[in-house]
């Protein structure tokens, strides 16, 4: 019994031919199959197990499929040579002359039937499910066109050895795996989106028991009910709700909410958000299919699976083509025998029509110029996942943002700054810097980050540092009391702000900013407004949309304040605030009703919104899940290669149209010259000449592909 890996790649030796090509496996959606409700109970009751177990199963599947391709090509591009010095009519063409060998009549006919066997027969199955359905396309117009060539040739070589032309043939299906090979590179990428998710899921969870020991346990063997602690900076293992603790946990990857978001006892929490600097006690909600996490990984497989699979231009390009190379096969046997009667010429030309049928360029076609396509785009810093998506991004109407992380820098930045009179900015900022030096905080960061860009990180130093938890910091400063926090430290010190401060202030919350205050021996000298800081080149990437009369919306999880002020600054047309991760997803279902969408984030709450939409893109700096569900991928984190990429597929798309016309055009002329049409004024177009007519158009198709590159992004 032969291990299945080895099976695989042994199939052609074994007797009966096993149909490992079931289904066409060039279709991008035939590896999504597998049904939740029929996975066992044991992968059930563990999603992260069950999503890895399917994605690695998916990427070896593809993998094998173009190392088969691939190592086909290679092993039948050499036995090609062969056949071509020995086949005489490319001796006669090249003026060539082989040493004699006893039976070399032979030999060229031994290497091809080597070449149909090993790289011919499976485009043959492949070819099955397409008759099945009743559906020809590429792999029907191949195999006719290599079982013609191989089946004339092999009574060539008995009746007339100068009218054969295995070479053809050859050349044909090396140029067909060669293609695929091609194609299955471009479109092999894992579906890892459920892998990437399963990781930010903590291993392992710290249970107390009832008389409050603490043990690690593995997360699977939590149940409902139990009571964990989570110490400051831990994951959350799974969906709770605090029992005993103040803390900020940072939800930006579920939630994409900014800021971190106070618990405290009686708030929920969710599985995989990061604690803040303060341990909780929690009581555990949900496990398993029920969390928060699984619920959006389902979202992710629901959204994948109902995406709809778009029939490939070439494909339909070689049905058409097979029907009307049958057609005129027919009347062309039908009209000669009319004519001369049942003679060997008739079935000549048959087959010179059938061979000009042969689909060299229109094989190539289309992953030539994939090939080009994703290698152009990988120079200007986008990574295409999903091939489909590059040629559908020309029909995008609308482009819907994620805010954090996308719009904006995803982080705290100082936007504005207010200080009463005898104050000034840089004095207060390097104090507040300086007083922030030791802290983890968003906030902390936000302003030694404004500190930094002026330069004034090491103005002062503070002594006597202090965390005032849930309300900010204080220290001493050449015998002076300074504080920084916000609100609550206001409260504690029972301070009024002074005027100009509480304008300040007021203007602040209503952009949906948060607020720290600087004090000074009890005295409050200097705010500070913190906000999520747009992007500069956001601002060009709307305005470029509405140009070409392309709608913008934006996605957050953020407030509504927050979420309308950076709409107004940018000019969105829609904005969605407050919106939960599962809602994400309906938010795009609710716009794809009209139009074709393009969905541009960072995080995991985008991943089912990102596998929903027609077009899901990614930003490089974005959450590994968020990558792994979407089609495309900017490496740099620029929105403004969204452009780029609608930019692309539509010069893509253009050479994929003028290649499908000269890999099927050539055939208005030729197919009529190898059915005779002009043989009573005594031109007759013999199978050779017309396999040579077909390989030049493979040669048109080769250079004007080559053109893409000289594409300006």
């Amino acid at each position: 019994m032969l291990c299945p890996r080895l099976q695989r790649h042994t199939w052609l030796l074994l007797p009966g031919f096993p149909k490992v090509f079931e289904r066409p496996i060039y279709s991008e959606r035939h590896y999504a199959t597998l049904k939740y409700q029929n996975w066992s109970t044991t992968e059930r009751s563990h999603p992260a197990l069950t999503s890895s177990h399917e994605n690695h199963h998916r990427n070896s599947e593809r993998h094998d499929h173009e190392t088969m391709f691939r190592n086909r090509f290679w092993v039948c591009l050499i036995l090609t040579v062969p056949v071509l010095l020995f086949s005489p009519m490319i001796q006669d063409w090249l003026g060539l002359a082989m040493p004699d060998v006893p039976g070399d009549r032979f030999i060229g006919a031994i290497f091809a039937v080597a070449i149909f066997l090993y790289g011919g027969i499976p485009f043959l199955q492949m070819a099955v499910p397409e008759v099945q359905r009743r559906q020809p396309g590429m792999m029907t117009l191949i195999s006719l066109a290599i079982s013609v060539s191989f089946g004339y040739s092999l009574a060539a070589v008995v009746f007339d050895p100068e009218s054969g032309f295995f070479w053809e043939m050859a050349t044909l299906i090396d140029v067909m795996l060669l293609g695929h090979w091609f194609e299955m590179r471009s479109i092999r990428q894992a579906s890892g989106a459920l892998d990437e998710l399963a990781k930010l899921m903590p291993d392992t969870a710290l249970r107390i028991d009832a008389e409050g020991n603490t043990s690690e346990v593995p997360v699977s063997e939590l149940e409902s009910g139990d009571l964990v602690l989570i110490r400051p900076g831990a994951s959350v293992p799974v969906d709770a709700e605090v029992v005993e603790g103040d803390s900020q946990v940072n939800e930006a990857m579920v939630t994409g909410e900014s800021k971190p978001v106070p618990k405290s006892p009686g708030d929920e929490i969710i599985g995989g958000t990061i604690n803040g600097d303060s341990s909780l006690r929690a009581r555990v909600t949900a496990t398993g299919d029920h969390t928060t996490k699984a619920g959006i990984l389902r979202l992710v497989k629901e959204a994948e699976a109902d995406e709809s699979r778009t029939q490939r231009l070439a494909d339909r390009a070689a049905g058409w083509l097979f029907y009307v190379a049958i057609s005129v096969a027919l009347l062309t046997a039908i009209a000669w025998v009319a004519v001369v009667g049942l003679q060997v010429q008739v079935l000549q030309r048959v087959i010179t029509v059938l061979v000009i049928a042969c689909p060299h360029a229109l094989g190539l076609a289309i992953p030539l110029v994939v090939a080009i396509t994703t290698s152009l785009a990988a120079n200007n810093g986008i990574l295409i996942r999903k091939r489909l998506a590059m040629e559908q991004a020309r029909q995008v109407t609308a482009v819907i943002f994620d805010k954090t992380g996308t719009l904006t820098s995803g982080e705290q930045r100082v936007v504005a700054m207010a200080t009463v009179a005898d104050w000034d900015d840089d004095r207060a900022l390097a104090l507040a810097n300086a007083l922030e030096t030791d802290s983890e905080h968003m906030i902390a960061e936000g302003i030694r980050r404004a500190a930094e860009e002026r330069d004034l990180q090491h103005q002062y130093s503070i002594s006597q540092f202090e965390a005032l938890k849930g309300r900010g910091v204080k220290g001493q400063y050449e015998g002076h009391a300074v504080h920084i926090g916000g609100p609550g430290l206001l409260e504690m010190v029972e301070l009024e702000l002074p005027e100009q401060l509480e304008s300040f202030t007021q203007h602040a919350y209503e952009q949906g900013q948060t607020v720290v205050y600087l004090f000074h021996d009890d005295a409050p000298v200097a705010a500070f407004a913190l906000a999520d800081r747009i992007r500069p080149e956001s601002r060009d990437v709307v305005q470029w949309l509405h140009q070409h009369d392309i709608k913008v919306a934006m996605l957050t999880g953020d407030t509504e304040a927050v979420a309308r002020s950076v709409a107004n600054e940018l000019n969105i047309d829609r904005y969605f605030a407050e919106v939960l991760p599962e809602d994400k997803d309906q938010k795009v279902v609710e716009l794809q009703k009209d139009q074709s969408v393009m969905m541009v984030g960072d995080g995991v709450n985008d991943a089912p919104a990102l596998t929903r939409a027609d077009i899901g893109v990614a930003t490089g700096s974005g959450t590994d899940v968020a990558i792994e569900s979407a089609d495309i991928i900017l490496v740099k984190s620029n929105p403004l290669d969204v452009l780029k990429i609608l930019d692309l597929s539509q010069a893509s798309y253009s050479k994929m149209v003028q290649n499908l016309f000269w890999a099927s055009a050539y055939n208005i002329v030729a197919l009529p010259l190898a059915a005779g049409i002009l043989a009573p004024v005594g031109v007759v177009l013999s199978p050779a000449i017309g396999a040579l007519f077909m390989s030049l158009s493979t040669v048109i198709v080769a250079i004007n592909a080559q053109l893409l590159r000289r594409w300006q992004l």
